[in-house]
């Protein structure tokens, strides 16, 4: 699938859109007595936000599977919805007293602010349990989804997400080198990343080497992504980023911006990007989508960071 620069923007709204209006089905029946736990966790789920993890999975799925009309949107949202709770499991989490320790996410009160800490903790654990449910129900052929789902867990949780959030969370107040950085950080932000995009080429029936060119495409990207994060933290203001900025230097931890200073880490979000496009050349016009996807949400947010 191709997609010109007003494709694109077309494109990310209308599968934002679908994405949801598919949420809030994810979570129905609410579980009687347990009523407070579900209005923590559409709460956090039904926040807003750029959707960008199953964005990037509902384009990966489409690019792979190209002309073939038998794979629709709308039949993979379980997957989607699934990838979106376990990425909003880990930021109510994250902004927990014991972890970041922020009472603002996404320009409101965090989970554990808007109820409190034992419902926020038990509300991550419900959408990460949830999520595993959520992706089974897609009417994928089980040789494709068992693989996708297991690729989820393994970058989501131990091997991945999880191990990358307990090494940051050992090393606030450590000096760390680029390349520690770097590794905590394909891990914490660029594993569930790759589990989006890789699992997406996956149910569509990308071979090996697809998936190799995915996983590379989403490990520069989510490399951009922290970068240009880090950045926002010192440049921009608290209405835009939506959270409080200067959280990274008032918990003393190494940033890219501490390490590279601002110029420097601009460049190197930027190579990051280009070097995202480059691990696409394989897919040929299967990665035009996936390409113009990196432009609009990572060139953007480059540029606003000048």
């Amino acid at each position: 699938m191709s997609a010109s620069t007003l494709d694109i923007k077309n494109y990310m709204e209308e599968r934002r859109a679908l994405i949801e209006s598919a949420l809030p089905q994810a979570l129905q029946p609410v579980c009687r007595g347990a009523e407070q736990l579900f209005a923590a966790m559409e709460y956090s789920l039904m926040a807003g936000g750029k959707r960008l993890r199953p964005l990037l999975f509902l384009a990966a799925l489409e690019s792979i599977a190209a002309q073939d009309e038998s794979i629709r949107a709308e039949d993979y949202l379980p997957f989607a919805c699934g990838i979106e709770m376990i990425h909003t499991y880990s930021l109510i989490h994250d902004d927990l007293p014991a972890m970041d320790d922020d009472d603002l996410r996404r320009g409101r009160p965090s989970c554990h602010k808007a109820f409190d800490e034992a419902t926020a903790i038990l509300a991550g654990d419900g959408l990460l349990t949830h999520s595993f449910a959520v992706m089974l129900s897609t009417p994928a052929a089980a040789e494709r989804l068992l693989p996708a789902i297991r690729l989820v867990a393994e970058k989501a949780g131990i091997y991945g997400m999880v191990s990358g959030q307990v090494i940051d969370v050992a090393a606030e107040g450590q000096p760390l080198t680029l390349q520690q950085l770097q590794y905590i950080h394909s891990c914490k932000t660029g594993a569930l990343l790759q589990a989006a995009v890789v699992a997406g080429g996956w149910l569509a029936g990308a071979d090996a080497a697809m998936r190799d060119a995915l996983m590379s495409y989403a490990g520069s990207f989510g490399l951009a992504f922290q970068i240009i994060d880090d950045i926002l933290d010192i440049v921009a203001d608290e209405q835009t980023l939506g959270k409080p900025i200067g959280s990274d230097a008032a918990n003393n931890k190494t940033t890219y911006v501490t390490l590279l200073g601002l110029d420097g880490a601009r460049a190197a979000a930027a190579a990051a990007l280009a070097d995202a496009q480059a691990a696409l050349q394989p897919l040929g016009t299967r990665g035009e989508l996936l390409a113009a996807l990196a432009d609009a949400c990572l060139g953007a947010q480059l540029a606003a960071c000048r």
